[in-house]
């Protein structure tokens, strides 16, 4: 890579980051030169933290089984989470997909473990061993 692409590499970078990752070092008996900032040692810590966990996700067999598993349930509604209402062992989850409000009740340890609060976007996925039909 060319001294000239990667200052522009590193000046879209601080721009986006909004935050200093290199400071010119003035001259003198060892020379100028460019350091990281605090800041910039923190974001190559955090890449290479990142970068490592990647890396155990891809030798991670079981990982790529998981994402690559496939649902029976075809009926999967986008909505937006209206309200959640936590109790001792259930939870319900109201779901607003318009024009309608569906309600889920899922296991309370499902929903602390998605983290579901009011104004979450998400799937309501409908899996239903019988199906009714009413007319008015």
């Amino acid at each position: 890579m060319s001294y000239r692409h990667a200052w522009g590499v590193i000046r879209k970078l601080e721009q986006k980051l909004g935050l200093k990752v290199v400071e010119a070092v003035r001259g003198g008996k060892r020379g100028g030169g460019m350091r990281l900032t605090g800041q910039g040692q923190a974001l190559v810590k955090d890449y290479r933290l990142i970068d490592e966990a990647l890396e155990e996700i891809v030798r991670e067999k079981t990982f790529w089984e998981g994402i690559s598993m496939k649902l029976s349930a075809r009926n999967r509604l986008k909505g937006v989470i209206e309200a959640v209402e936590l109790g001792e062992i259930g939870a319900k989850v109201k779901i607003a997909v318009r024009p309608a409000v569906l309600t889920a009740y899922i296991t309370r340890e499902a929903a602390e473990a998605l983290e579901l609060k009011t104004g979450d976007r998400v799937e309501a996925v409908i899996k239903a061993t019988e199906v009714m039909v009413a007319k008015p």
